[in-house]
């Protein structure tokens, strides 16, 4: 071997589907082994060596990753041990082609070549990458073929009113072996409730309020593999999944039309359609708050102060004028009297802002010390925003009292107004 040339490190993988003839003195797991060797030897120029582990499969199909000397060859590669992978076949490896494209790519992240020695295939060339390309070429169709079949499938399914799996939702329980919902007799009178609520209150804000102070959760569920998933409080937006989901009629939707279903309904069609349809109007006609994070000096500092949320910046529209404001999160996603604080007008709170940070950068010592230079603060007036931006960490309001304190970078004083 020449000093110059890298050590090449060569894993052999053999494998047979069967058990038959394993117990034989030179058995097909042997033959591969000895051609592949041989091969390695003719290949010592090129600084190839053989790792001593013996990566064997004897009895295991090519139609899925489940062998255990596979296993242990990826968990070798990932612990780079290995440099190349030699096989006597490229079907020793895998005989499925989504399979074998995904170990390439496998080999490829750990910088590992692949080397088939009856076949040109050896991704060490260039001729062996234009064939491994070919090869990824036909596994992407396959993938999609693949997916286009199952989207079909569910789709079908869908036209026919079948459950196709997905997270439960209240008021069903899916049977035993799946495919099909069933009615929780419990769950199902929270959710006709919820949609009485909702026609008595006209506000998803309200309904959230009052959900939250009955302590009512969304779904409570457990998945095929034993997973628990809680039930979480409401917000507006699980709030609206649930009164627009058409499974409570006993209808599924898919793709925007909307289906037969086989399960029993819950809620009567006109409750449910009275419902949307006040959803969607009160969706057209935009009087909800819009989050408008540009042009908001606040945005990302600002917090309520009462629950340790976020404030985020909002906007209402009337004909001519536009209302900014910050409202908290916790009032925002469950209901208005969550939070004391709820809202504030966006200029009420930027101006006391700008007040206080005025105030503290008149003194030339705290200018030095949070090492603002002349010319910013000479520039505050017209691009206060900068100086916002760079100097402020946080800003809390406190919607009971009025405060708003203001904490600035690299100083350890809090002003309060």
């Amino acid at each position: 071997m020449h000093k110059n040339v890298p050590t090449v490190r060569c894993a052999i993988y053999t494998r047979k589907s069967t058990e038959e003839g394993l117990d034989q003195d030179f058995n097909s797991l042997h033959a591969q082994r000895q051609a592949v060797e041989a091969y390695i030897v003719s290949q010592k120029h090129l600084g190839w060596i053989l790792v001593p582990t013996q990566y064997d499969d004897g009895g295991f199909t090519g139609a899925n990753l489940d062998r255990p000397a596979l296993q242990q060859l990826l968990e070798d590669i990932d612990a780079r041990r290995v440099d190349v992978i030699v096989v006597y076949k490229v079907d020793r490896l895998s005989r499925s082609l989504l399979d074998f494209a995904r170990l390439v790519d496998r080999f490829d992240q750990h910088s590992v070549s692949f080397v088939s020695v009856t076949q040109q295939f050896n991704t060490t060339s260039s001729l062996g990458r234009l064939t491994l390309n070919i090869l990824l070429s036909f596994a992407q169709f396959e993938r999609e073929i693949i997916g286009e079949r199952t989207r079909d499938k569910m789709s079908a399914a869908r036209r026919k009113g079948k459950w196709v799996g997905g997270m439960p939702v209240l008021g069903y329980d899916i049977v035993a072996g799946g495919g099909r919902l069933i009615v929780n007799d419990k769950e199902s009178r929270r959710v006709q409730d919820i949609f009485a609520l909702f026609v008595r209150h006209r506000s998803l804000a309200a309904v959230v309020a009052e959900l939250t102070r009955r302590r009512w959760k969304t779904k409570s569920w457990t998945s095929q593999n034993g997973t628990a998933h809680a039930g979480r409080d409401f917000a507006n937006a699980s709030l609206r999944r649930l009164l627009t989901n058409a499974i409570y009629t006993g209808k599924v939707e898919h793709r925007g039309a909307i289906y037969a279903g086989e399960q029993a309904s819950i809620v009567e069609p006109s409750v449910w359609q009275e419902v949307n349809t006040e959803l969607r109007a009160g969706r057209r006609t935009g009087t909800a708050a819009t989050r408008v994070p540009q042009n908001a000096l606040l945005a990302g500092l600002l917090s309520c102060k009462s629950c340790k949320r976020p404030m985020v910046p909002t906007y209402t529209a009337k004909p001519g004028r536009r209302y900014r404001y910050y409202v908290c999160k916790s009032a925002r996603q469950h209901g208005w009297n969550s939070c004391p604080t709820k809202s504030v007008p966006a200029s009420m709170i930027e101006d006391s802002v700008l007040d206080q940070l005025r105030t503290a950068l008149r003194d030339s010592g705290t200018r030095e010390q949070l090492n603002v230079p002349e010319t910013l603060w000479q520039s505050f007036e017209q691009d206060h925003g900068t100086l916002v931006r760079a100097l402020v960490k946080d800003v809390s309001y406190d919607g009971t009292t009025g405060a708003v304190s203001l904490n600035l970078t690299r100083s350890e004083d809090t002003h309060e107004n």
